[in-house]
């Protein structure tokens, strides 16, 4: 579990986020969702030290990791695996080079040993047998795959996604956030998602953050996002013609 606890953040006179309170529950995809510029990914480089809070909390399974020092962060950081947006594979490595790179940098595992948690994360994203293959030789899909599976290398405990669908076509999509899905629940992490895509937000949004003027403007799940009356979600959640004629369609059959 993470805990928010009344965080504020400023950048010179522009106040970002403000008094922010908020769960991410374990075992569950928590969605930070929002329109763009209103503090969705301010609010998770604060959560994971990349921007120093100016007040407030941030706790990790009850850890205060916003008063700790470099060194213990360090080692909830250890605790985290990152899913970048762009995927941030390192092309002249290998697939398997590429898993097993936190492996070499923070654990004092054999080369073997590596060999074996790579195998292993690969078959969980259905890639077995692509350790040699270089990122390149990868579609797009399957590179956000081995981002995934380099994520889970180290067993953490605690998993950021930014925008995991970004490029990726609808079909492809779909099987990004059931992998997402299927690993959270597997391997019970708390799983902190920033996404603009409602298709992910509505498909595997356990529990989701509206975030609006820097605020924590509402909370709540899946089910309960398409029938808040909350204007402002209506109008993130509706803002294509084609999702005001769904919901137009939706209360017409209410009626």
């Amino acid at each position: 579990m993470i805990e928010v606890v009344n965080v504020n953040k400023s950048f010179g006179k522009h106040q970002v986020l403000k008094d922010i309170s908020t769960v991410f529950e374990t075992g569950k995809v928590n969605m930070i969702i929002g329109q763009s510029g209103q503090g969705k990914s301010v609010l998770a480089k604060c959560i994971v030290g990349l921007h120093e809070v100016d007040n407030g909390s941030v706790l990790y399974d009850g850890r205060n990791f916003s008063d700790m020092e470099n060194d213990s962060r360090r080692e909830i950081r250890k605790e985290i695996g990152m899913l970048f947006q762009g995927s941030a594979l390192f092309d002249s490595m290998t697939v398997e080079q590429n898993i097993t790179f936190p492996l070499s940098m923070f654990t004092k595992m054999t080369k073997k040993e590596m060999r074996f948690r790579a195998d292993f994360c690969l078959e969980r994203v259905n890639l077995t047998g692509k350790n040699n293959l270089l990122p390149a030789e990868c579609s797009g899909g399957m590179q956000k795959r081995i981002a995934i599976a380099r994520a889970i290398s180290m067993k953490p405990k605690y998993l950021f996604c930014d925008e995991p669908n970004s490029g990726l076509d609808p079909m492809t999509s779909i099987v990004i956030d059931n992998l997402i899905r299927e690993i959270t629940y597997d391997f019970n992490i708390t799983t902190v998602v920033i996404s603009h895509d409602m298709n992910s937000v509505i498909e595997i949004g356990d529990n989701i953050i509206f975030i609006h003027k820097g605020q924590n403007w509402w909370n709540g799940d899946k089910k309960s996002i398409i029938q808040t009356e909350n204007p402002e979600i209506i109008n993130f959640v509706y803002a294509s013609e084609f999702m005001k004629d769904i919901k137009t369609t939706m209360q017409k059959k209410e009626m």
